[in-house]
């Protein structure tokens, strides 16, 4: 799909890794939309590149479907989403305290597995209603897994699942809207200069980029749009998770 002059929702592209690929797609041509929480933050990633920025809570139904209607408004249907909002949370399963409050596990799994399903059927939808390119393709979603999906650490049971429910969303989403000519993918990143690992002391950031085989140092948000560019552009991927950790394996802690 050729990026220059799409439409395109980035889900959490007010800071990190969202950011990164919403400067990426909007300097490749494409009118983005941001969605987040943080309006101050959005609004100046917006005014950088040329989007709007829309105020949005990924894991509620009605300001989902409002956000993408305020984007459809201000650009047209999106043909291209990326849905990198999440949050991240370190928590025994069963701790000093005893076991963990059930409303901090539903949280994650609202936000990071419920949240991305939400914006993903939305989208969806209105790509079902573009008009197919020469190749018979309409859109493309881009969902953001995790390592963890694959060797959750001690402490991250709700990120570890959160992350591989949409693990298990690519393959399934992507055959349901082939019909369509919807693609579905997902990015599996591991350690990645984002601000939750950028606001570790620095000792902590050495450690963990020394466990990176390599390079060994955090990806940064623009490698990671370097990715969903490329997924963009290549028709043949589709319904794949794709690591993007140099090299890197999660021991158990």
């Amino acid at each position: 799909m050729d990026v220059t002059g799409t439409s395109a929702i980035v889900t959490g592209g007010a800071s990190g890794l969202g950011a990164g690929t919403a400067r990426a797609l909007a300097a490749a041509g494409s009118k983005v939309a941001i969605f987040d929480m943080n309006m101050d933050a959005a609004r100046q990633v917006a005014s950088d590149i040329g989007g709007v920025a829309v105020e949005c809570d990924v894991s509620d139904a009605g300001s989902a479907e409002a956000a993408v209607a305020a984007a459809r408004d201000a650009h047209g249907a999106a043909a291209i989403c990326v849905n990198c909002a999440g949050i991240a949370t370190g928590q025994r399963i069963v701790g000093r305290d005893g076991p963990v409050d059930l409303e901090d596990y539903a949280k994650v799994i609202r936000v990071n597995l419920i949240g991305t399903f939400n914006v993903l059927r939305l989208a969806a939808a209105d790509m079902a209603s573009l008009e197919p390119n020469a190749d018979g393709e309409r859109g493309i979603i881009i969902n953001t897994a995790s390592v963890a999906a694959y060797e959750g650490q001690i402490g991250q049971a709700a990120y570890a699942s959160s992350k591989g429910g949409i693990v298990g969303l690519t393959l399934p989403a992507a055959r349901e809207f082939a019909r369509s000519g919807i693609r579905v993918l997902a990015i599996a990143p591991g350690l990645f200069a984002t601000p939750m690992l950028l606001g570790m002391p620095q000792d902590m950031q050495d450690n963990l980029a020394a466990t990176l085989p390599f390079p060994s140092r955090f990806g940064t948000p623009a490698e990671y749009a370097k990715l969903v560019l490329h997924m963009v552009d290549n028709p043949i991927m589709n319904g794949e998770v794709v690591r993007l950790d140099s090299a890197i394996r999660l021991a158990p802690r």
